[in-house]
């Protein structure tokens, strides 16, 4: 049994509590929020679209449990936000598609991943030789790899699936090896490419790029150049660089608009395609 919380409890008390892992905290909250209704869906809400990721993802943690979580309302949410954290919003699409999704889960194993890694390494080290023992990690011991073989299959572009399948196509694989570098402190960017993704370092010299599909080959600008130049549709200027979050996410939900359309899942493809125009 849990000690009921007094009322009303103030906001500061309940935002030092959110993040409480003890059982009897947790059912205090629940019974709480249960009690308060709709305040406390607003005030959850509120935090789970907010800029703290920690309390985001107790404010969604408590959504769901009391049954008051709307994913797609929620990412599109996210979208109109302007808001956008890449990690947070990828676990948002994640659970448009599989409102279960375990997002505690996911992040436990990429803070495993990050720590695997960081045992790894020894300073100093280069931006470069820190991502070789990523590398190591990612493909070699958890075994991530392309999805060569059903490239258009919808689980390829969910994080939380590609961490538990081990496999995915480049946009998704790319956002996995940026989630255990930033857990690392390491300046690595999304990098979009006509039909490709990537990984970029521009904080070090020279500039390069990891290819997380092809399990982590490293590339030059002059290679990445000359990749862009020989692919059907290459871009007028060769410029390229960090691609933000917003258009990181939305190539995600393109992808997923193609993909379920190949499928047979038209329900899905347009869902999809009204999240790409929510983005647009």
């Amino acid at each position: 049994m849990s000690a009921p919380l007094p009322r009303p409890v103030p906001r500061e008390a309940l935002v030092d509590l959110l993040d409480d892992l003890q059982p009897s905290v947790r059912r205090a909250l629940l019974n709480y929020f249960q009690q308060e209704g709709s305040e406390s869906l607003v005030f959850l809400k509120e935090l789970a679209a907010g800029n703290n990721r920690v309390l985001a993802f107790h404010a969604r943690w408590f959504l769901e449990e009391l049954q008051f979580s709307d994913p797609l309302s929620e990412f599109k949410g996210f979208i109109r936000s302007m808001n956008h954290d890449l990690e947070t919003g990828a676990m948002l699409l994640c659970r448009v598609r599989h409102p279960d999704a375990n997002v505690q889960l996911c992040a436990e194993l990429l803070d495993q991943l990050a720590q695997r890694s960081r045992e790894l390494m020894t300073e100093p080290m280069t931006i470069r030789e820190k991502c070789r023992v990523i590398n190591r990690v990612l493909f070699h011991e958890h075994g991530l790899h392309g999805n060569q073989e059903h490239y258009s299959d919808p689980l390829n572009s969910f994080v939380d699936q590609v961490l538990l399948r081990r496999k995915g196509i480049p946009i998704a694989l790319s956002l996995v090896y940026l989630f255990v570098a930033r857990r690392l402190g390491l300046p690595l960017e999304p990098v979009g490419l006509p039909g490709h993704f990537v990984v970029g370092c521009f904080s070090e010299e020279p500039i390069f790029f990891v290819d997380p599909f092809e399990r982590g080959i490293f590339y030059t600008p002059e290679e990445v150049s000359s990749a862009i130049r020989s692919h059907p549709i290459a871009p007028k200027s060769l410029a390229f660089g960090p691609t933000p979050a917003r258009e990181v996410l939305c190539r995600c939900c393109r992808n997923l608009v193609l993909h379920y359309a190949a499928a047979n899942h038209a329900d899905m493809s347009r869902l999809f395609a009204e999240l790409v125009e929510e983005f647009d």
